[in-house]
């Protein structure tokens, strides 16, 4: 196992359908997260339940970008949290520009700052269409920039992941800083409208969270028909063998680039869903531990497999949701807990709870299950 597999072993190479249908599983999930968007526009539940159903629906987009480069490529990024940083400030900074360009109240930001009016930099922030845009394209430049160096250089495994996880770690410190001019300590905050309407309003609660759960009906189809073409057979290819790939006359650095620029726009995606939703934004988004984290839920839910990233995501945070209110000082012993769980005892995730392969390894008798 080289050292990008990292927590677990990705799940071995097999033959799939190039339909939705050949995974009943990614299409049970499918149909869940439509029939859940379905339900809250009929249902109109409490907005507190609305609002949560977003965010883990936002998680579960991040926790499937991060299974496309380590699920399929063997490549751990723990790092990923500057991705969906880059969709969550720059959310953000449309979010202060159109209130204060509809309002005309002057936001908190630029009173910390001393700002009589927003810098250049800003310019067309108002634009949510460009606003957007940007973020998506911003995160394409930097997974380009620092992938082509990484991969042009052949810098794989823990190696990758240790640079990695330092570059979102710098990128944390650089934001603490509040000469970015983007609230340095307290970050952003007090977002007053979207797209015209108040930001607390029912309506817009609930057009949130339908946005986000088909935005990742929306990912999950897209990565399906990308991980069943011919470009995911060659992913496959260069997780197992990238040297084998190599000597056939593909390049797997064009092709490592790519998926990971794609990765990194989706978890700009997911960051530009989730911050409208939590009314918040600060440089704590870019610790070190929210990037490992999103590799443990992949891992608890099964890396290698697209759903399984999904019920990581969901199942981890949906659990930490009860408990930060319940008992929040348990929640990081749970967290090591699960993942030795996984480790020792789940080598796919909790997908082998469905093959009934509970035992750990070393208790197995008789030969493998059948």
């Amino acid at each position: 196992m080289s050292g990008a597999a990292g927590l677990v072993s990705p799940a071995p190479a097999r033959r799939i359908s190039p339909t939705l249908g050949g995974d009943p599983l990614l299409a049970g999930l499918v149909a869940l997260v439509l029939a859940a968007a379905l339900g809250i526009v009929l249902l109109q539940p409490a907005p507190y339940l609305v609002n949560m159903v977003g965010q883990l629906a936002a998680f579960a987009i991040l926790a499937v970008s991060l299974d496309l480069v380590w699920g399929y490529l063997g490549i751990l990024s723990l790092g990923h949290g500057l991705f969906f940083a880059i969709g969550g400030y720059v959310c953000a900074m449309h979010l202060v520009a159109h209130a204060y360009a509809v309002t005309g109240v002057v936001p908190d930001l630029m009173q910390f700052m001393g700002w009589k009016s927003l810098p250049a930099y800003w310019a067309g922030m108002t634009s949510a269409p460009y606003a957007f845009g940007l973020a998506l394209l911003l995160a394409a430049v930097v997974a380009f920039v620092f992938g082509f160096a990484s991969f042009r250089s052949r810098v794989n495994g823990v190696y990758f992941s240790i640079i990695s996880q330092a570059l979102v770690y710098v990128a944390m410190l650089l934001m603490f800083r509040n000469d970015t001019g983007l609230g340095g300590n307290n970050g952003m905050t007090g977002f007053a409208l979207l797209f015209g309407w108040p930001m607390g309003a029912p309506g817009v609660v609930t057009g949130l969270a339908v946005a986000t759960l088909l935005a990742l009906a929306g990912v999950l189809i897209g990565a399906r028909a990308l991980v069943v073409s011919p470009i995911g057979r060659r992913m496959l290819a260069c997780r197992d063998d990238e040297a084998r790939l190599r000597t056939l006359g593909y390049s797997t650095t064009r092709l490592k680039l790519g998926i990971w620029c794609l990765s990194a726009v989706i978890a700009a995606l997911a960051g530009i869903l989730y911050v409208p939703q939590v009314g918040i934004i600060n440089p704590r988004v870019l610790s070190p531990d929210l990037s490992i984290e999103i590799a443990v839920w992949v891992a608890i839910g099964g890396m290698g497999r697209l759903g399984g990233a999904v019920i990581g995501a969901v199942a981890v945070n949906a659990l930490k949701f009860w408990l930060s209110a319940a008992m929040p000082e348990a929640w990081p012993f749970i967290l090591s807990g699960l993942v030795l769980v996984v480790v020792l005892g789940l080598p796919n995730g909790l997908l082998d709870l469905a093959a009934f392969r509970l035992k750990p390894t070393w208790l197995r008798r008789g030969g493998p299950h059948p």
